[in-house]
């Protein structure tokens, strides 16, 4: 099904939206200052986008969007799990991905004070991205239950380490600490493990 010249010209005009964000990010974002500079007015983006809050989760978003797309291409479904840890991490910590991560620490902040305001973010911001990377360890024979603790433990590691990256830039000390992680997480019991362990008895 094509889009309507609305919905093409509400996809494009939330790209620039997003281009923006990520230079100025959204504390002192104004509606009046982003509309020229996206080339709109208060009123259209009001109109696509319903309100500020509205408008910053779907900036998230998108910003996931295009994400996701550089992920998937690594192969994550088809690659071994660890494997497709490095290749996401690769091109998390480049530096062409840090304003898109600037931004999503800056709104996470905004939605822990206020997350009533923010619900939709809070919601996106973990569950979504668990059933993003706990796929390729149910495809590699991991339990339902265990592929999503792993991916917990996946995505925890992914945001610390981005954090300290885009507060110190100390690239050389946060990529070794990221190999050591992926040695420790390659090192956690197989599917066969897990499952054995188990089965095994507990002492009484």
């Amino acid at each position: 099904m094509t889009r309507s010249v609305d919905e093409r010209h509400r996809s494009a005009l939330l790209d620039r939206i997003v281009d923006y964000v990520y230079a100025n990010g959204v504390s002192d974002l104004s509606l009046r200052p982003l509309a020229k500079a996206v080339r709109s007015s208060p009123r259209v983006l009001l109109y696509y986008f319903k309100s500020k809050e509205d408008l910053i989760v779907e900036i998230v978003a998108r910003a996931r969007e295009r994400q996701r797309v550089l992920f998937e291409r690594v192969g994550i479904g088809t690659e071994k799990p660890i494997d497709a840890c490095r290749a996401v991490w690769s091109i998390m910590s480049a530096p062409k991905s840090e304003p898109a991560f600037r931004l999503f620490f800056e709104i996470y902040g905004l939605a822990l004070q206020d997350p009533g305001r923010y619900a939709g973010f809070l919601r996106g911001a973990v569950d979504d991205w668990l059933t993003f990377i706990e796929k390729p360890h149910v495809a590699a024979g991991h339990s339902r239950v265990d592929a999503r603790a792993i991916a917990t433990i996946v995505l925890a590691g992914y945001r610390g380490f981005m954090l300290d990256l885009c507060a110190t830039h100390d690239r050389r000390r946060i990529d070794r600490a990221v190999d050591l992680w992926l040695d420790t997480l390659a090192a956690l019991p197989s599917p066969k493990q897990a499952r054995a362990e188990r089965k095994r008895p507990t002492a009484s």
